[in-house]
């Protein structure tokens, strides 16, 4: 799968460098030619000439020019003088609601402290639409991760995401949802391990996050995600596939940090299949192994 981009820059005319058949100018060289009348000599069909003290005025162009120069300059002196401020700050720092979609940029604000014991989720999570935002990012891809088909590794994930009230209980729910019965039907043991010789692949990939709703202790965060699901290896009766999806969080600032309270997930936007040519069951194996995953930031 490849991103495309915008790779148009052109510009607003076309010109074919070809000259249209008609003569500029004499027959000599293509350029007019002008007489030169000797001094005190006027010419009877040209414009009068200025008299020595008269003043020539400068041209309209030229003040124009000047002007925006004049207005160029000192804006970059404003921006000089405001990027070296410390006292700034931006929407998505300050609470602010933004319903335009804003790209990862650099904010100076360190993303998070830390990683949680043996999970390796990122915690420590600024408390900003930022820090929302990229909490919601790095649960999203640790509940779609293959960790959760475990159960001793679902006990130590769960209750890294979500607050200590709705850990438990959600940690009831989804032992019942991933049973035994459950895990048998998409070809994984009672521990979600994949049959000898093949490798059971869930990776998830956020491709943008959304604020919904923002308060200073409380967040609902969209995370529009793509990802690889399925049993590598050969026989697989779940071969490995792509999908798109949508999980929705909502978050609440406890303890120092964002921690989920609940979480929902819908298929979609999903672009149309390219038309690459599928990987064998064994790349896309050692594609899981040997290329580790991102802290997700904004």
């Amino acid at each position: 799968m490849s991103l495309g981009g915008d790779g148009g820059y052109g510009g607003d005319y076309d010109y074919d460098g070809h000259d249209d058949g008609r003569t500029r100018g004499t027959a000599s060289g293509g350029h007019l030619t002008r007489t030169r009348l000797p001094e005190g000599d006027e010419d009877p069909y040209g414009p009068p000439r200025r008299g020595p003290g008269r003043a020539v005025k400068p041209s309209r162009n030229l003040i124009t020019v000047i002007g925006v120069v004049v207005l160029l300059l000192a804006a970059i002196a404003f921006v000089n003088r405001g990027g070296q401020s410390d006292g700034g700050s931006s929407d998505a720092d300050s609470g602010g609601t933004n319903a335009d979609a804003q790209p990862t940029a650099p904010t100076g604000t360190r993303p998070v402290t830390g990683k949680n014991g043996t999970t390796g989720i990122a915690s420590g999570f600024p408390k900003s639409q930022q820090g929302a935002q990229s909490a919601a990012a790095n649960y999203a891809v640790a509940l779609s991760s293959a960790d959760m088909f475990n159960r001793e590794r679902r006990h130590e994930l769960l209750p890294q995401i979500f607050t200590s009230t709705a850990a438990a209980p959600l940690q009831t729910r989804l032992d019942k949802a991933y049973s035994a019965d459950s895990l048998e039907k998409i070809g994984l043991d009672a521990n979600g391990k994949a049959p000898e010789g093949m490798t059971y692949i869930s990776r998830a990939a956020p491709m943008g996050t959304k604020i919904a709703k923002f308060t200073n202790t409380t967040a609902t965060v969209a995370v529009w995600c793509t990802g690889v699901f399925g049993t590598a290896g050969e026989g697989s009766k779940t071969p490995v596939t792509n999908d798109w999806f949508t999980m929705t969080l909502k978050l609440k600032w406890t303890d120092g940090d964002w921690k989920a309270e609940s979480f929902s997930q819908k298929n979609g936007p999903a672009p149309v299949n390219s038309d690459n040519t599928a990987s064998t069951a064994d790349e896309i194996a050692k594609a899981v192994e040997q290329y580790g995953g991102f802290t997700y930031a904004r």
